[in-house]
């Protein structure tokens, strides 16, 4: 029989109560959480609108070309380059299909995208493809390559790795060349040397993103991290006309380049000011510095999460371009006083050989000179 003075009888009655503070505590805390998340969120949205604007650059505009037999470059976003003499194509990377920011955050497969690299091939006239050279064989420089090859006769150059992105997509094996040291091409009147160069370090405490190689032939769908670095280069093209530079990556390796004359250099900036101002100084030095030239040209500043076509900046918070473009100019001051920086404008072909040392802005000499 159970008496109503039990000692435990009590913790009955009390039961409610405690629940009842517990939901409350939960409740509350729930909601604090809600409340932090929130904030959180768009705190998060704000920063990634806060992008500089391109037009806040106050560089001149480059000559674009007007003659039909002047050499030209396209910059199509990244550091995807179309060189062009009226007979023979180059095409640096040739990255068209662009993954999502969501594509790329939550890892989901992606593959190549058809409509818009059937759109770029036939928007920017690619009938006289000779080659497709990309820097390394990151997503953003050499997902497209084996597409593009498919859709021409050009050859594809590269690592060992950028081989297996092309065996993957089923290039013929007689148009993918593997290369592994310095060496020259010809194609046409085009002189094309890759000289094997390292990636910037704007990884986890200076690593490299996705590095390593591509060890068997890479067949899409894929997470963007099948594509691994693999291997880099410097990529030169001589012509009677002039020498270019296209530094695909933000990387130097010191005097590299002390035997080469180029009048015009590429110079990839991505996640440049996440370096540091010491290294981007070393990296113009050994680059532009050691090489001569007269004209500069930045690539890989605009968001490759953008579709094709659609170029703005990154946030601030993940690669400030402003900063970057200011050190640019103290550098260009300091340095190559005689040099000039310029933005390139998507789609619209250069004549990168035609400036000359007379033509350049008056305004981008030292002021103390």
């Amino acid at each position: 029989m159970t008496n109503g003075n039990h000692p435990d009888s009590g913790l009955t009655s009390e039961n409610p109560k405690l629940i009842k503070d517990r939901v409350s505590r939960l409740k509350r805390a729930a909601a604090i959480a809600a409340t932090i998340l929130v904030a959180i969120c768009i705190v998060a949205v704000l920063l990634w609108r806060d992008r500089p604007l391109i037009d806040a650059i106050d560089w001149p505009e480059p000559a674009f070309a007007s003659a039909a037999d002047t050499v030209t470059v396209t910059w199509l976003g990244v550091s995807t380059l179309l060189f062009d003499d009226g007979e023979t194509q180059i095409l640096i990377d040739g990255f068209f299909s662009r993954p999502s920011l969501a594509d790329i955050l939550l890892k989901r497969p992606v593959d190549n995208d058809a409509a818009t690299i059937n759109y770029a091939l036939n928007q920017f006239r690619m009938r006289h493809l000779a080659a497709i050279i990309p820097s390394h064989s990151h997503f953003d420089h050499a997902m497209d390559a084996g597409a593009i090859a498919n859709r021409s006769s050009a050859s594809i150059l590269g690592t060992e790795s950028t081989a297996q992105i092309a065996r993957g997509a089923g290039v013929p094996e007689d148009q993918i060349v593997v290369v592994d040291s310095r060496t020259s091409f010809q194609f046409g009147e085009f002189k094309v040397t890759m000289l094997p160069t390292g990636h910037a370090p704007i990884g986890w405490r200076g690593s490299v993103p996705f590095d390593g190689v591509i060890e068997e032939p890479l067949s899409t769908p894929q997470a963007v991290s099948a594509w691994r670095m693999g291997g880099a280069f410097t990529v030169i093209l001589e012509h009677p006309q002039g020498t270019a530079l296209v530094q695909g990556s933000a990387a130097y390796t010191k005097y590299e380049l002390r035997d080469i004359a180029a009048d015009v250099v590429f110079l990839s900036v991505g996640q440049l000011d996440a370096l540091g101002k010491d290294y981007a100084e070393l990296y113009w030095q050994h680059t532009v510095t050691a090489t001569g030239s007269h004209s500069v040209y930045p690539i890989h500043f605009d968001d490759f999460t953008k579709p094709f076509g659609e170029v703005v900046l990154w946030p601030k918070i993940v690669d400030n371009f402003a900063t970057t473009s200011s050190w640019l100019d103290e550098f260009r001051r300091r340095w190559d006083s005689d040099a000039t920086l310029y933005l390139p404008e998507f789609g619209r072909p250069i004549a990168i050989f035609t400036q000359t040392v007379e033509d350049r802005d008056p305004s981008q000499a030292p002021a103390d000179l």
